[in-house]
């Protein structure tokens, strides 16, 4: 009997947070591989069904375990924060799955990214051209990530950076925000989100130039306002142009 394996990008965590196709794949599910934290959040949805559990750095070995079970002919659903595609399991899924398989079908689930979720509590952060770098170091090495920052801070991109800090990584913050203003005025507003609409949340809007010296966790994810980025009734707001259109308010 062959398999299918549904890879679920699951959002910020709160199952209020799930797309309609991600709470059916599920409620569908047979077998449940996560990450333990993501899987906290989803509990009531998981009753009767054989959950497997694991902790961070673990992602080739859930990848894994999700192939096994769905080539043992069950329908299962392997987790991913935010959405899967984006810093998630997709990856390391179908890297695994390898070239030319056809004994398990897979099925990518997209979900709201942290990105989005951070984004949408700030305002409309991202309403112009925007990037996003991972200052986590494990692995890819700093110095390409520098240079990314480099490129992305000199091209007035909107910058959302995600795993800004760890209890073990918490030197790169600093660095980010010293390679950043080297382009952008130190008043450029900064959107700081932890715990992104679950609870524990936390929102607010900070200058650049006190970026470096903010104490972050991988909870945490900062977005960097462009050249014209600018606070509008407590909200970042990123103009896209429409302003220049006939009949809009001047502010």
């Amino acid at each position: 009997m062959k398999g299918y394996l549904w890879v679920v990008g699951t959002g910020p965590g709160d199952p209020e947070h799930l797309t309609l196709r991600a709470r059916r794949v599920l409620e569908e599910a047979e077998a449940v591989v996560g990450y333990e934290t993501y899987l906290r959040f989803l509990r009531p949805l998981l009753e009767g069904k054989e959950v497997r559990a694991g902790r961070m750095r673990e992602e080739m070995r859930r990848a894994g375990e999700a192939l096994e079970l769905a080539r043992g002919g069950k329908k299962v659903a392997l987790v991913s924060g935010g959405d899967a595609g984006v810093y998630g399991m997709a990856g390391p899924l179908l890297e695994l799955r390898g070239e030319g398989a056809d004994d398990v079908e897979v099925e990518v689930v997209p979900g709201v990214t942290a990105l989005s979720a951070a984004a949408a509590l700030l305002g409309a952060p991202l309403m112009h051209d925007f990037a996003a770098v991972s200052l986590s170091d494990l692995l890819t090495p700093w110095e390409e990530i520098a240079e990314r920052l480099e490129a992305t801070a000199r091209a007035d991109f909107v910058i959302g950076l995600y795993n800004p800090a760890s209890r073990r990584r918490s030197w790169q913050l600093p660095r980010a925000a010293s390679i950043i203003g080297r382009y952008r005025s130190p008043h450029t507003p900064v959107g700081v989100v932890r715990n992104a609409c679950r609870p524990g949340q936390e929102v607010k809007i900070i200058p650049l130039k006190d970026l470096a010296a903010l104490s972050l966790d991988m909870n945490s994810m900062a977005i960097v306002g462009n050249s014209r980025t600018y606070v509008c009734g407590g909200r970042m707001v990123t103009p896209r142009g429409y302003g220049s259109q006939p009949g809009f308010p001047v502010r």
